[in-house]
Order: structure tokens, then sequence, then C-alpha cells
């Protein structure tokens, strides 16, 4: 299983330039300070700041993600981003299928599973989201919820492309709203998934792929969360926004 744990920054649709510049700076100089941090950083800007954070992060341990992509290389898609572009700004990394995506944007699972296949073609590493909502949560319909949403998402997804993609796992009752999984429920459902991953795949693939967490991570709960050796990191929301409560969390994730 992955040793260090990914530790993944979603500003959603906040932040301008100069906030995302002096946001990596920050970032910078705690990594200049603490030369030995063992988790892997990435930081998922708006589609707007990812050339400018790309050049403030070169050279660090942090990698560049985007929040969405489409799933053609070129067209005439006025206002969406390809791969391509994403690539030419320094990303390394997209979240694909987030909760909000779904729930605004109407993504189903059949569209955010083309934009996996596509980002893995075009060499982007997907991080894919999958949780089930509240109603889905109180009915205890979590782990068909999710077998159905991975199974999905992950159609045509080859043993040499899984090992490019990291599975977030969001409850969607706990975004945004204060409210986060226990330890012990998000560890029961990355299990699941573990176990979901090596039907699919196998053993050695489930023990290796990174499963994370996202739903209101904070640095007062984050290291209850990412002690389970199965939950390999956490996607960061509102707590991402600030540098200082963001470090917490990273610090946070120095479990051995």
């Amino acid at each position: 299983m992955a040793n260090n744990k990914l530790i993944v920054a979603n500003w959603k649709m906040n932040k301008g330039l100069v906030q995302s510049q002096q946001f990596a700076d920050e970032m910078k100089l705690y990594l200049e300070k603490h030369k030995v941090i063992e988790a892997d950083i990435v930081l998922c800007p708006p589609f707007t700041s990812l050339d400018a954070v790309n050049k403030k992060i070169t050279g660090t341990q942090i990698k560049l993600g985007a929040q969405n992509m489409y799933f053609e290389t070129i067209g005439a898609y006025t206002g969406e981003i390809s791969p391509g572009m994403l690539k030419s700004c320094g990303c390394e990394y997209v979240i694909l299928g987030h909760s909000e995506r779904r729930q605004y944007f109407n993504e189903t699972n059949a569209v955010v599973n083309k934009k996996v296949l596509i980002a893995l073609d075009e060499g982007l590493k997907p991080i894919v989201c999958i949780g089930e909502n509240l109603q889905e949560h109180e009915d205890k319909l979590t782990e068909s919820v999710i077998d159905e949403q991975i199974t999905a998402c992950l159609l045509h997804v080859s043993e040499e492309g899984i090992a490019n993609v990291t599975i977030a796992y969001e409850p969607v009752w706990a975004i945004g709203t204060g409210k986060n999984a226990t330890a012990h429920q998000a560890e029961s459902v990355h299990n699941f998934l573990r176990k979901k991953i090596k039907k699919m795949y196998n053993e050695e693939v489930s023990k290796n792929i990174k499963i994370i967490y996202g739903g209101s991570v904070t640095p007062e709960n984050a290291k209850e969360l990412f002690t389970p050796q199965t939950i390999n990191g956490g996607l960061i929301g509102g707590a991402s926004l600030e540098a200082e409560k963001f470090i917490k969390i990273i610090n946070a994730s120095n479990i051995k």
C-alpha cells in the first residue's frame, strides 16, 4: 500500500491570480523550513491560475492539478478546457466527477468515464470522485451506490491505466456541511472499495491504488481520519483555502 499520504487542495471557484500566487508563496516558504515532508501535495487552483501557480511551485515537491476538463482533445467546445491545455500549464493531476460537477452540471458516471479514459490517454492522473448523498446514506445504500459508480467510472480502464488513478471517496452529505464521516465510517467504505478494485483488477492493484477521503476535512479531524492504513490522504475543500490550515492538515498526514 502506498506510504505517503496524498493531500489535494481543491480551491473550487475561489482565489484570483494574486491570491493564488500568495498561497503558493506561503507553501514554498513552509517547505523551505521543513525539508522533509513525507506527503504528496497537489494544488488544484481555478483554470485562470494554473500557469501562475505552476511557475511558483516548479522545483518543489508540490504538484499541480486541475478541477475538471472536457473529454475531447480539440474542437468547437466553447468554454471547455482540454487535457492538452492542462498539461501545457504544468498539470499532472485532474479532479474528475466531483459531486458538485455531478449536482450542478449534471455529469453522469458515463461522462466521468469518458473523461477518465481521455485523461489517461493524454498522460494525466485522474482523481476520480465518488460518494453517496444524504438520502442514500440514511437508506444504507452507500455500498451499492459506490459499487455502481466505481464500476461505471472505471469502465475500460486497463490495469496499466488504473496505476495512475486515485479514487476520492467523498460522501456528498459531508461536503461543505461541517459534517464528516468518522474515521471508522470512512475506513469501512475504503475497505469496501479495495475489495471492489481487487475483484475488478487484482490484489496488487487493490493494495497499491491510492484511495483518499474528502468531506469537511479540517486540521482538527485530519489526524483521526488519516490514521487508518487504508485511507491514503485527503481531498481538501474549504480548509485548503488558507495556507495555515492546509499546512496543519499536511502535518497531520505525517503518520507512521
